[in-house]
């Protein structure tokens, strides 16, 4: 098994395999370095494919201390994944709080970044406008609840149920083999592990309204995409879109969260083209004429 170490000395699972320019696969909570199995074994054809597990998924390590886990610990794990692979810039692709993550790394790191995919970003973003007056906007209780039922209850009953969410159950009828290796390999995540990055990392991370100018900031080639029935995520993928000037939207029908192991074909053909579109230097910015003048 590899290792590698952080800069705050945590290790961490990781797996590459292929040559050529890197691409880094970043998991959602749900998820593990196992998630993008169906993206390594095409992409790596033709890539140096990098996973990896972050802090707190087994086999990598299990901080015990809540502090060890943030949404700035998430995206410079990315970058100690980079320097110990000796990778100056690769493309980066993330989904959920890998999306995030991802993001974030685009904003506080765009010389080691490529190219940015981020999939399924925005759970718990909402609106500066709303956050005043709308107290069900308020995410961060669902991720105290959440934490609090895996210390309880166990990963188990928790995960199974995690499984099933609304934005969940869409992959379970299109794919139930595939769900239930999803569903499988959830319930075995540590607690401790799963609770703390619920606490640390998405009960605390800043609401992407509020970092606008950072994000409009990014100028690498972006690709967001969302499932069309991922409604938590729907309008943050908008927001993405005319905020980031170098960025293109796909919305994926009948999709919930999970979409790159819903539409492997669809996700792979599309993260190919997009590749194709940079090297051929045709991925720019929006043109200004496509720009709506706001009043």
């Amino acid at each position: 098994m590899s290792f590698i170490k952080t800069d705050d000395k945590v290790k961490l699972y990781y797996e590459t395999v292929g040559k050529g320019e890197p691409i880094i696969f970043v998991h959602e909570f749900a998820g593990d370095y196992r998630s993008w199995e169906p993206q390594v074994n095409y992409f790596s054809r033709y890539n140096k494919c990098v996973t990896y597990c972050a802090r707190g998924y087994h086999p990598s390590e299990i901080p015990q201390n809540e502090a060890q886990y943030s949404q700035e610990r998430a995206w410079r794990d990315i970058i100690s994944v980079m320097d110990n692979l000796n990778i100056k810039k690769a493309n980066i692709v993330g989904l959920s709080m890998g999306g995030f993550a991802t993001l974030h790394l685009g904003m506080n790191a765009p010389d080691r970044v490529s190219s940015l995919v981020i999939a399924g970003c925005g759970y718990g973003a909402i609106p500066i406008e709303k956050t005043s007056f709308n107290k069900e906007a308020d995410f961060s209780n669902v991720s105290l609840d959440t934490a609090q039922n895996i210390l309880n209850k166990g990963m188990a009953k928790v995960g199974s149920e995690y499984a099933l969410g609304p934005s969940r159950v869409q992959f379970q009828n299109k794919d139930p083999k595939g769900w239930q290796l999803f569903n499988d390999q959830l319930i075995k995540h540590d607690a401790i592990g799963s609770a703390n990055t619920l606490l640390g990392v998405q009960n605390k991370r800043p609401n992407l309204y509020a970092l606008e100018k950072e994000i409009s900031d990014i100028e690498v080639p972006t690709f967001i995409i969302n499932g069309d029935e991922d409604d938590m995520c729907l309008e943050v993928g908008l927001f993405l879109k005319r905020t980031i000037k170098t960025s293109g939207l796909l919305i994926v029908p009948k999709t919930g969260h999970t979409i790159n192991l819903e539409e492997p074909a669809l996700f792979n053909s599309q993260l190919l083209k997009f590749y194709s579109s940079i090297k051929a230097s045709t991925w720019g910015k929006r043109d200004k004429r496509a720009e709506i003048i706001k009043f």
